[in-house]
């Protein structure tokens, strides 16, 4: 992987950024309610399809505005129920939440409130709110609002907004934010404009976005992205209708924004009493992306290495049950339209090679043989297969760090009696089916011979060298595979293939 080509200006987007939204507060009694649509924190998609996007760039943009904002987060109880994961953390959007308190709290901001929606007294969000109010965290509960979307004289009434506490805060601006989409944020926001009208304050809502990129074509690869993206929420982009009627200009919005638009907008002029100012869904936003991308070509080549890393994606999640068959057939159909095929990513062949190289050296024993390969920044291919000793993941990354640090291939990073000994207490101790070490061991392993090895420790220097590297396997990686690679940060993608044929894996 060649050093990667700067793509998007942070420092101008967030200079942008932060004077729209001041703009903005300015506009309403100096109270603004800020919906944060996306990720507030880790924002890897747009590091990836934006290639110089920090992923914490909203969080920077926060710093410079925490004197004058306060943070309320919001998180569905049916996803807290449920378990929902999140994906590029694989965890818990109820351990996100948690995280995300830490994060901020990292970076000397606090969150103001928690608000469970659509709180309906279940039992997993109801251990959620007594944990964090046992840790000194104002928590919130909001039952689904009565006669949403439909019924506006009922859902602005005491018994719709108004039944829901009011959530006290200090500052103009106010950010609402919360894990994934559907989580109550918009109806947060709403419930306290209506408390406020009733105070008499006449504060604003508006919604701060990253995509799609309003000023960006349709067709445009970062807006297609976006869609491959949310493929499984069934978004998809399209021209805001509203827009081209108020302004006879085309942007670009998404079908949901779209859609609730006509009721949004109904029920703020019910609130406020007066017609609102927004004419189009894309008036409510605040997204200054496109103006910060300075190199129109490194961002279209990124966002169609992102949609090919999708396609790969939701093949995985759709064999392991976690979306239909729709949605892989949605990704596909994009990748058909862009002229996109999985060999364009450039890591897919070296891993599938592989893999059939150890098949055949292998024919007639039994078990299944993967393959796996990572493209280092300076553009080579380093490859890596399964063997008894240890997983294609393991096999990979001590292969790839020998590489940068000039080791000679013949040295072992760990001796055969380190593996040796793991593979006793799996099998002795814990019982394990099988004995090959997997990456998360194998990095500890690497770890434990660096306190004695000089190769070892020149070895474990170059680790860090692997971020941000694309990675493909042949076949889905175990969860001490994905853990260990998740740690190293690399884009990781693999086909739709179990590496066993057990149902359960460890």
């Amino acid at each position: 992987m060649p050093k990667q080509k700067i793509g998007f200006a942070n420092d101008k987007y967030l200079k942008e950024q932060t004077t729209a939204i001041q703009e903005k507060v300015k506009k309403f009694d100096n109270k603004l309610y800020l919906e944060f649509g996306g990720k507030l924190v880790f924002d890897y998609h747009a590091s990836r399809v934006l290639p110089g996007f920090d992923p914490n760039v909203k969080i920077r943009l926060l710093q410079k505005l925490k004197n004058k904002a306060d943070i309320i987060l919001c998180i569905y109880a049916g996803d807290i129920e449920r378990r929902k994961v999140r994906a590029d953390f694989g965890i818990t959007y109820d351990v996100d939440a948690l995280k995300l308190i830490d994060d901020l709290k990292e970076w000397g901001i606090e969150i103001r409130a928690v608000v469970i929606t659509r709180f309906d007294n279940q039992p997993a969000a109801r251990i959620f709110k007594n944990k964090l109010e046992r840790r000194g965290i104002k928590v919130y509960t909001h039952s689904f609002t009565k006669g949403y979307p439909n019924d506006i004289d009922l859902i602005v009434s005491d018994k719709g907004y108004g039944a829901n506490d009011y959530i006290e805060t200090r500052n103009p601006l106010v950010v609402v934010t919360g894990p994934g989409p559907g989580s109550g944020k918009l109806a947060t926001c709403l419930s306290q404009l209506y408390h406020d009208y009733k105070k008499g304050i006449k504060s604003g809502y508006a919604k701060f976005e990253t995509f799609p990129i309003w000023n960006l074509p349709l067709t445009h690869p970062v807006n297609v992205a976006y869609e491959a993206a949310t493929a499984d929420l069934r978004d998809f982009n399209l021209a805001d209708p509203f827009h081209l009627r108020a302004y006879d200009k085309t942007v670009i919005n998404y079908n949901r924004d779209v859609e609730i638009f006509p009721v949004l907008k109904r029920i703020l002029e019910k609130i406020t009493g007066a017609e609102t100012m927004y004419k189009s869904p894309t008036d409510m936003g605040v997204n200054r992306a496109g103006f910060g991308i300075v190199d129109d070509a490194v961002v279209r080549k990124a966002a169609m290495r992102e949609i090919i890393r999708r396609y790969f994606r939701y093949g995985c999640e759709y064999v392991m049950g976690f979306v239909d068959k729709e949605t892989v057939e949605r990704v596909s159909l994009i990748m058909e339209e862009l002229g996109l095929k999985p060999e364009d990513r450039v890591v897919v062949e070296p891993a599938r090679q592989t893999a059939r190289e150890a098949e055949e050296k292998n024919k007639g024993n039994e078990g299944i043989f993967c393959g796996a390969a990572i493209e280092l920044r300076n553009g080579s291919i380093v490859t890596g297969k399964n063997s008894s000793l240890m997983h294609a993941a393991s096999s990979l990354i001590l292969n790839a760090v020998k590489q940068l640090a000039d080791i000679p291939d013949k040295i072992h990073l760990l001796s055969p009696n380190t593996i040796k000994s793991i593979g006793n207490l799996k099998k002795a101790v814990s019982n394990a089916k099988t004995i090959s070490m997997d990456l998360e061991e194998a990095l500890i392993a690497l770890s434990i011979s660096a306190a004695t090895n000089t190769t070892s420790q020149l070895a474990m220097k170059k680790l860090k060298e692997l971020q941000g590297c694309e990675v493909h396997m042949t076949h889905i990686p175990t969860p001490g595979d994905e853990a260990g690679l998740r740690r190293l940060g690399v884009n990781l993608t693999s086909e739709p293939h179990f590496s066993t044929k057990s149902l359960f894996i460890t």
